[in-house]
């Protein structure tokens, strides 16, 4: 009886409206948590990836720092007021 609790733990079933609940042990495994947001992708027949979504703004802030002068910034922020 142990076998079958085991396989159940593990395992997921898609919905109707082709949701999937994921494991609580297969989450913490993965540091996964709750409110985050994943890309789903398929990996070949019967097999789907999860991974968290990429941070673009963070990937990008800051990549532009040496393109103005210190002061050049600051000049075109005044010409709007």
């Amino acid at each position: 009886m142990s076998e079958v609790k085991d396989h159940r733990g593990r395992g997921a079933k898609i919905s109707s409206k082709h949701q999937i609940t994921i494991p609580v042990a297969a989450l913490r495994a993965a540091g996964v948590e709750a409110g985050e947001r994943l890309v789903a992708r398929s990996d070949g027949p019967g097999r789907i990836v999860l991974q968290r979504e990429g941070d673009v703004l963070g990937e990008f802030a800051g990549a532009l720092t040496s393109a103005f002068r210190t002061d050049e910034l600051a000049a075109l922020r005044d010409e709007w007021d």
